[in-house]
């Protein structure tokens, strides 16, 4: 019956028993028997206490490996987005870098050339106003000097007129200076052109110093804007690159973690994973065995089987 079990469940317990069976005394092999008996119930005991302890130990490194790989694939998300990010506000920052640059040579550009139209206008008024101002002494001297002339061609009529009333009828008419009319308007139109040179450039000035007022406003308001935004990236920069640098140490910190559940397992698969039967298996093959040698012992001992 024994070499028959052993057959049918491949049992090399069976089979020691069995060749025990045909060799020794009766007595000797119910005590083998027995001993074998329990022997395969304190196995049973004991893998069935190490079959806790595995699932127990399988359970809690499966958790772990799970909750650490999600964990780094989370960090890793975050470590690939706070990078992108952190290069896209570098970009930015640079890009206001620069315009703020532009602001400024554009502000140096616009003074310069503001200064120099503002020097070139307050001369063409100071040289408009001088001119004027020569024009002006030099009407007077001529209408006091054709004044004079005709005073003395009057004067002259009246002393001919006085001496010989013939002659007088041959005397021209009071001497007013032939050209006079005609330099004296000149020097008016001249007068009139400075005049209307001051006006105009004061009005040019004027409207060229409020323009670059409107532009030194607008352009300092655009910088201040630029400034602020790019205060803000930079916080925002650093304040990125600094849990950059922490989840870069979560992710290192993780992944070892991660690496000893790993090696771990490893190590639980020889005894608890890759055992050749499965623990169901092997229970019910041991059951098959003690039962096996409970019957021979009933046969032995010569009991009603």
């Amino acid at each position: 019956m024994l070499q028959q079990r052993a057959s049918r469940f491949n049992s090399q317990i069976l089979s020691m028993v069995a060749n025990s069976v045909a060799e020794d005394p009766f007595t000797k092999v119910k005590k083998m028997i027995k001993d074998l008996i329990v022997k395969l119930m304190e196995e049973a005991n004991e893998e069935a206490e190490h079959k806790g302890w595995c699932d127990s130990e399988l359970s809690t490194n499966k958790q772990t490996r799970d909750s650490k790989t999600d964990e780094a694939d989370a960090l890793k998300a975050e470590v690939e987005q706070l990078t992108a990010d952190i290069a896209k506000l570098t970009s930015e920052i640079t890009e206001l870098s620069k315009e703020m640059a532009d602001i400024d040579g554009n502000i140096a550009a616009a003074t310069a050339d503001r200064d120099s139209e503002k020097a070139k206008n307050s001369q063409t008024l100071i040289d408009s106003k001088n001119a004027q101002q020569a024009v002006a002494q030099a009407l007077a001297v001529l209408k006091d000097f054709y004044a004079k002339a005709a005073e003395s061609t009057s004067l002259a009529q009246e002393d001919m007129e006085t001496e010989s009333p013939q002659s007088f009828a041959q005397v021209a008419e009071p001497y007013t200076g032939q050209s006079s009319g005609g330099v004296i308007g000149m020097l008016e139109v001249v007068e009139s052109d400075f005049a209307r040179l001051e006006s105009d450039t004061a009005a040019a000035e004027s409207e060229s110093q409020r323009a670059f007022d409107d532009f030194m406003a607008d352009s300092q308001k655009d910088k201040a804007v630029k400034g602020t935004d790019s205060k803000h990236k930079s916080s925002t920069k650093q304040a990125k690159e600094s849990a950059l640098a922490s989840a870069k140490k979560d992710l290192r910190g993780t992944s070892e973690e991660l690496e000893a559940a790993m090696t771990y397992f490893e190590k639980l698969k020889p005894s608890c994973v890759d055992a050749g039967q499965s623990y169901e298996e092997r229970v019910q093959r041991r059951k098959e065995e003690i039962e096996s040698l409970q019957e021979a012992l009933k046969m032995l001992a010569g009991e009603d089987i």
